[in-house]
């Protein structure tokens, strides 16, 4: 009894060194870095919230935040739209559903790097498939006001079967009953989906937001893969350029400080979400 008693503790050893070694330490670690200037072969010099205040004055880290705030609204909006219609489309008898609905979903299994590697092709200027579909010439990836919208159109390809199937699975719950007795009354579609399907479905609807928000503000796969952040600094977001400010400028305590910034934002993004949620089910 006394072996046993000792043996799960001996099992959790494994799981506890996982969390500090790569949960724990880097958080604090992190914590660390972004109060202090952190120069390659020199002492780590403490400036308490110096990097936190420069990165209010940082004219790139302000581009890389607009950059990021229209990914974010401009592919979430799109996707959930998309997904949303797609869902009502797949919710009916269609024939061949169950095949359509799996070849639908293909892309979400791809990695984002993959995705993204297939687009450089796809949107290739000379000669590129989307480019002989349209039979324009249409620079994708080296225009400022068109390379932002290529990225937001391959986050588009791959996370919108994800709605698809979140949003397909709350329309199928609900009961049918309800849209029995709407007929009743009205025989419109258009106000059965606003009475009946909409408020149904709004709280997996915000969750489906939550969830697409939070993974666009980090999205960092695609633009690196795809365009590098260019040209200049049009795709640039957020995480890239906190990824470049350490990676490649070797200046870890500010890279730290962005980091945490990006952290704060989507942590207020989640608080905002739960409480609509609260709200709801009050």
């Amino acid at each position: 009894m006394r072996w046993n008693h000792r043996t799960k503790y001996f099992l959790l050893v494994p799981a506890v060194i996982w969390v500090l070694a790569f949960t724990i330490f880097p958080l604090f670690y992190t914590i660390y870095l972004s109060l202090h200037r952190v120069t390659i072969g020199q002492p780590n010099v403490f400036i308490g919230l110096g990097n936190f205040v420069r990165a209010f004055s940082d004219s790139s880290t302000i581009g890389s935040a607009k950059v990021t705030l229209f990914f974010v609204a401009a592919a979430v909006i799109i996707e959930l739209v998309l997904g949303l219609l797609l869902a009502i489309l797949y919710n009916r008898n269609l024939p061949f559903r169950n095949v359509l609905r799996a070849f639908v979903t293909l892309p979400i299994f791809v990695t984002p790097i993959a995705v993204a590697l297939i687009f450089v092709t796809i949107f290739y200027e000379e000669g590129g498939l989307l480019n002989r579909f349209l039979g324009v010439k249409v620079p994708w990836v080296s225009d400022p006001q068109v390379a932002p919208w290529a990225i937001v159109l391959v986050d588009v390809w791959q996370w919108t079967p994800f709605v698809l199937l979140v949003l397909l699975a709350a329309l199928q719950g609900i009961p049918e009953e309800y849209y029995e007795a709407a007929k009743l009354e009205t025989s419109s579609a258009w106000s059965m989906f606003r009475f009946i399907t909409l408020p149904v479905i709004q709280p997996i609807i915000i969750i489906v937001l939550l969830l697409r928000i939070t993974e666009a503000f980090k999205a960092l796969d695609i633009p690196i893969t795809l365009t590098n952040g260019g040209p200049g600094v049009a795709t640039q977001v957020f995480s890239l350029y906190a990824y470049k400010v350490g990676r490649l400028f070797f200046d870890f305590g500010y890279a730290a400080a962005l980091g945490f910034l990006l952290l704060f934002v989507v942590m207020f993004v989640i608080t905002f979400f739960f409480r609509r949620i609260r709200e709801i089910y009050q």
